[in-house]
């Protein structure tokens, strides 16, 4: 395989978007699956933001284009990415541009309910930002329920395990063997 392909994993803070993302490369790596993960949150994180950049987009893409250059150049081709705006259509260009422009784009928008979301993010958020984070979270869902573009598999998470959501998230990938090749 020579194309690059990219699972991206979105949605709305207190989802479950990187243990999700996680427990998706467990699954990979035990059918030994070559791939790599990237916490999309990080590759803008500079306070203040750069120069010219106030929402720090070409930062992260710029960091983004610079490990995915270093993985691909290790022969990687699978990246899993989360980022809790990463599926909507306007970032398939950045995607495009550091990964190739034939990249195959695997979207998946996780969803949780408000009250969900909370409990998750009380028990996460001990600092400061707790407040600001449950009504980013709760604009986050509503921009990405209106935004997510029609490709996109979305997948409840309330109520369920963490390895049942990444068995269906990596089902929508197609890089794991059927299931009876994994058993052979």
């Amino acid at each position: 395989m020579t194309r690059a392909e990219v699972l991206l994993i979105g949605g709305r803070a207190g989802v479950g978007k990187t243990t999700v993302g996680w427990e998706v490369s467990a699954r990979l790596r035990a059918a030994t699956v070559a791939h790599c993960v990237l916490e999309g949150d990080y590759m803008g994180q500079a306070h203040p933001a750069p120069e010219g950049d106030p929402q720090r987009v070409a930062l992260g893409e710029r960091n983004l284009t610079a490990i995915w250059s270093n993985y691909a150049e290790l022969g990687y081709r699978r990246l899993i990415y989360t980022n809790t705006v990463s599926v909507l259509a306007e970032n398939t260009a950045m995607f495009q541009r550091a990964m190739g422009a034939d990249v195959r784009i695997v979207r998946v928008l996780l969803t949780a309910s408000d009250d969900t979301a909370g409990v998750r993010l009380r028990g996460r958020e001990l600092g400061s930002e707790l407040e600001q984070e449950l009504l980013g979270s709760a604009r986050k869902a509503r921009l990405l329920d209106e935004r997510a573009p029609e490709d996109t598999l979305r997948v409840a998470t309330d109520g369920r395990s963490v390895p049942d959501i990444a068995g269906e998230v990596a089902a929508a990938t197609g890089w794991l063997p059927p299931p009876d090749a994994r058993r052979a």
